[in-house]
């Protein structure tokens, strides 16, 4: 069994998956580089040694790949082996899946491609997902504790209650539910940002008004001094409205929430676009950071948040062909600019 040719060999080498090739004898035919280490077997030996000899995978009952799929049984319609995890002699899983070869359906199986790739990825995938629930698990539970807590004091003590502290417990509960229904809007949102399926309804809009209105809300709900300065005669940009909101809202409730001092918004720009700066007082990002805070579930600090919103704040307006840049702020803290372009196309 002389193998494939040499540079056959070169170029499955050259992939960062493993790759072990079998004849419809199952007698092995090549080896990758990769395969061989992650295997254990010396790729020039392996060849002409039987599959399952080469193959040395098992799943955690013990079973050996080629046992359990049987690649050279089954219908003779098959043509792979669908992805499965199975571990290496030193115990790391992998990922596996095979690719059956027949010269036409029925007839004998031709040759056997296995193909290895690391399970680190999925791994890393399983983490984020872990995250993700104990992000969400954390961010329902206060304000279901406080909406639960404050409805059965009511429910309880209803006829003991003064007017003004229903209206107060009422007040708390229907911000609560706010607090959950923008959570949850922002799950979905970074859903559709990693599947590629936000969609946005875009219309010329007034940034300096949209802006004013989210400075206003968050102001009312918060001792921290907020502070807008707009510049007059701005362009209209082309956004959907209410992203372009969450945006903002999202930058100026971190800043709050994170930063120290006094808030500062402004509005600027000019005949090509404008740009919305957000700076806080605080210790500000340092450069080695910067790169990490557009991430997953990055907080920067101790004092909550599900760690979503600024990688929300990146996906939403890159997807409205803008920036989002981080600086120093003038006081010393962080300062982050949107910039977005005058008039635009937005994919729908």
């Amino acid at each position: 069994m002389s193998g494939i040719e040499p540079s056959a060999q070169q170029v499955i080498d050259c992939l960062t998956d493993g790759v072990v090739l079998a004849d419809g004898d199952g007698v092995v035919t090549a080896v990758n580089t990769v395969a061989a280490t992650w295997l254990g077997v010396d790729p020039t030996a392996a060849i002409g040694r039987p599959l399952a000899a080469v193959l040395a995978l098992q799943d955690h009952e013990g079973r050996d790949w080629c046992s359990y799929n049987c690649p050279y049984g089954g219908l003779p319609t098959r043509s792979a082996v669908p992805e499965q995890a199975w571990l290496l002699p030193d115990g790391t899983e992998v990922l596996v899946v095979a690719r059956i070869h027949r010269p036409r359906l029925g007839d004998p199986v031709a040759q056997v491609a296995v193909s290895l790739r690391s399970g680190r990825g999925r791994a890393r995938l399983d983490r984020e997902r872990s995250d993700l629930v104990a992000t969400v698990a954390h961010e329902l539970r206060s304000p279901l504790t406080g909406v639960k807590g404050f409805v059965q004091a009511l429910l309880n003590r209803w006829d003991k209650l003064s007017d003004d502290q229903k209206k107060l417990m009422l007040t708390t509960v229907s911000a609560d539910a706010d607090r959950l229904s923008r959570l949850i809007a922002e799950l979905l949102d970074v859903a559709r940002i990693d599947t590629g399926r936000l969609q946005l309804y875009p219309r010329p809009s007034d940034a300096v008004v949209l802006v004013r209105r989210v400075v206003e809300s968050v102001d009312a709900g918060t001792s921290r001094p907020i502070q807008l300065d707009v510049t007059d005669s701005l362009p209209e940009i082309t956004v959907d409205p209410d992203k372009f909101t969450q945006v903002i809202t999202n930058l100026v409730e971190n800043a709050v929430r994170h930063g120290e001092g006094v808030v500062q918004v402004s509005v600027s720009g000019d005949a090509s676009g404008v740009r919305i700066r957000v700076e806080d007082e605080g210790e500000g990002i340092s450069p080695e950071m910067r790169r990490r805070v557009f991430t997953k579930f990055w907080t920067g600090s101790v004092r909550g948040g599900s760690g979503l919103g600024l990688y929300l704040v990146n996906g939403l307006v890159k997807a409205h062909g803008g920036t989002v840049s981080i600086g120093d702020a003038t006081g010393g803290g962080a300062r982050i600019d949107v910039e977005l372009p005058a008039a635009l196309d937005v994919p729908d």
